[in-house]
């Protein structure tokens, strides 16, 4: 295992850039921070360029990561890598995942609208994961899911679920109703059905909108059905990570699956 002392040597300066949307680009690749993340990043068997490795910090024993290129650093060095307070000590740069734009493969689909807090955008591919859907679609303006705070959040989740980026949504959306994939969006406004009026759904299509303006006017005019939760309480509006959530599940008919 080749080890390395200085924050200067040419890999972490790589890798220290994989923080950035920029560095992600030019590399190919991201970097993950800690052993859950690796695990099942491990057991998705995504391609893994390179495991980093703390002085003192042991390497799970039940990782197959024998044919892995490794690398020892110090405590200073795994610091600067470092996007957490209290790290593991453990990192793996990983390709980024081969998405799949099959729109014939896509039954359950969450659909972003320029969705930007990576909290929220981990926070809903985690529960589209959770809730059975098969794809969760990032339109343009939205964040980037290689943001470590988006891949954080996901818990994983990002290895389990086909996740599709950067998509003309005024395109996306009349491709999935070609497909008979009815596409409902959240919105607040006196023409939406509570969500509770609607019957669950073989397939589906959900959009949820920006956490400031919501879904986009021209998004707005291409949907099958608007929906909205109601408010029983004095809060202004729901979080649209916890909103998505009720609704995610609420649409998908999963009755013919078997439950945990």
């Amino acid at each position: 295992m080749e080890r390395i002392t200085s924050i200067k040597n040419d890999r972490i300066k790589k890798w220290r850039k994989l923080a950035t949307k920029k560095g992600r680009e030019a590399s190919g690749s991201y970097l993950v921070e800690g052993i859950h993340l690796i695990e099942e990043a491990i057991l998705a068997k995504q391609t893994i360029k390179a495991l980093i490795v703390r002085d003192e910090t042991k390497i799970p024993t039940n990782w197959n990561v024998d044919m892995l290129a490794k690398y020892g650093v110090t405590p200073q060095v795994a610091d600067a890598l470092a996007e957490t307070n209290s790290t593991q000590g453990l990192f793996a740069e990983i390709e980024m995942i081969e998405s799949n734009s099959d729109i014939d493969a896509m039954n359950f689909v969450l659909i972003m609208d320029e969705v930007q807090d990576p909290g929220n955008i981990g926070t809903i591919i985690r529960t589209a994961d959770a809730a059975g859907y098969d794809t969760v679609v990032l339109g343009k303006g939205s964040g980037d899911i290689y943001n470590p705070k988006v891949v954080r959040a996901t818990q994983g989740s990002l290895y389990h679920i086909n996740v599709v980026a950067g998509v003309d949504l005024t395109e996306f959306i009349p491709a999935l109703q070609e497909q008979e994939v009815p596409v409902f969006g959240a919105v607040l406004d006196a023409e939406a059905k509570r969500h509770y009026q609607i019957d669950p759904l073989e397939r589906v299509a959900l959009v949820v909108g920006n956490e400031a303006q919501g879904i986009n006017a021209e998004i707005i005019e291409k949907l099958d059905e608007k929906v909205y939760i109601p408010i029983y309480g004095k809060a202004e509006s729901l979080n649209v990570g916890v909103a998505t959530g009720i609704l995610a599940y609420h649409l998908a008919d999963h009755n013919d699956r078997e439950k945990v």
